[in-house]
């Protein structure tokens, strides 16, 4: 990984403005409203982005709007994230060899990919590879993938990147609790990473994932006439504290590495009650996630993206990415993705 870099949309959602519109919003319609009240204090979560301001929500949309504004919004923050991380790697966007762009919150055909060319000179021989539908796992796994794509074609250089308009998705007339629910989670964001076999920086060294059987209906989108509507489970957390160790310990042991080996945890903060989840099955002590809860409070759950922003923090703090440090994120099938990043 030679570079990273992020992006957020303008907008600031601040969490007690946003649960004040809400309660506007489903009050009056919700007779048990009242009881959704401490999710926006639990989600420790401060403030979020958008690419549309507070007001927008409290009125109805449709599809079509929708998805125009996503496409326009996603492209711009692709190209600033595209255009930071350049910067920082040295690079110009004719030395990109391969484009591979991971967003599950918008329909885009042409694609992502092939909009960003047309921002930026990129080749024309640029190979191109949109991927849709992995949630909030494709920050991890669209990371394996894009290395695996570098792996095959030594010293080039390959980009990887992800837009998540995750706000767009909010419908003013869904009184649903996973709609309520996500508008304390839930915020836009951009980021990515450069990957080449030559060169420093850490380096991906084994990926893997496990779908559990049985677990389409935990997490996913609802396709209705005014959008995208976000599905997911209460017991995703509860999910995680029981299922995760086993597939985790074995993807750690056909890397040849173990949990009291590694030196860092690079996680997809889904939320705190994930975070919490996850602290234990990692073995680490309430809080541990520190850098994790810091991207979460700042910007919440930017669905792929956020991963993303957890590594570029890492690499970008104090002492940098040191050692062996595991990756993990959750999405729809219900799957987890594991990577295992090694520097010096």
């Amino acid at each position: 990984i030679v570079a990273t870099a992020t992006a957020v949309p303008r907008h600031v959602l601040h969490q007690a403005e946003v649960a004040a519109r809400v309660a506007e919003i489903f009050a009056p319609e919700v007779p048990d409203f009242a009881r959704f009240a401490p999710v926006y204090v639990n989600a420790a979560i401060d403030t979020r982005h958008s690419c549309m301001p507070l007001d927008w929500y409290a009125r109805p949309h449709g599809f079509a709007e929708r998805n125009a504004l996503y496409i326009e919004h996603a492209t711009a923050l692709l190209e600033t994230v595209t255009a930071r991380m350049l910067a920082e790697a040295g690079l110009d966007a004719g030395s990109i060899d391969g484009l591979v762009v991971a967003s599950s919150t918008g329909i885009a055909t042409p694609s992502l990919d092939a909009l960003l060319m047309e921002c930026l000179p990129f080749r024309r021989d640029v190979a191109r590879l949109p991927v849709f539908g992995l949630g909030c796992a494709a920050g991890v796994t669209g990371l394996a993938r894009t290395a695996q794509l570098a792996e095959a074609r030594p010293g080039a250089y390959y980009m990887f990147l992800v837009v998540e308009l995750c706000g767009l998705t909010f419908r003013v007339n869904d009184s649903s609790k996973s709609n309520i629910v996500a508008t304390a989670l839930f915020g836009d964001g951009a980021a990515g990473a450069i990957l080449t076999t030559e060169g420093d920086g850490a380096a991906l060294a084994g990926a893997g994932e496990h779908t559990w059987p049985g677990s389409l209906e935990v997490m996913g989108w609802r396709v209705g006439g005014d959008g995208l509507g976000v599905q997911f489970s209460e017991d995703i957390p509860r999910l995680i504290d029981t299922k995760m160790a086993v597939p985790l310990r074995r993807f750690l042991a056909d890397n040849g590495a173990s949990l009291a080996e590694l030196d860092g945890f690079i996680c997809h903060p889904g939320g705190a009650k994930v975070l919490d989840a996850l602290e234990g099955v990692l073995g680490l002590p309430p809080g541990g996630l520190a850098v994790a809860r810091g991207v979460l409070r700042r910007y919440g759950n930017m669905s792929a993206a956020t991963v993303l922003f957890v590594l570029d923090a890492v690499i970008k703090g104090e002492g940098g990415l040191r050692g062996r440090q595991l990756m993990t994120a959750m999405g729809p099938g219900f799957t987890a993705s594991f990577a295992l990043l090694e520097a010096e």
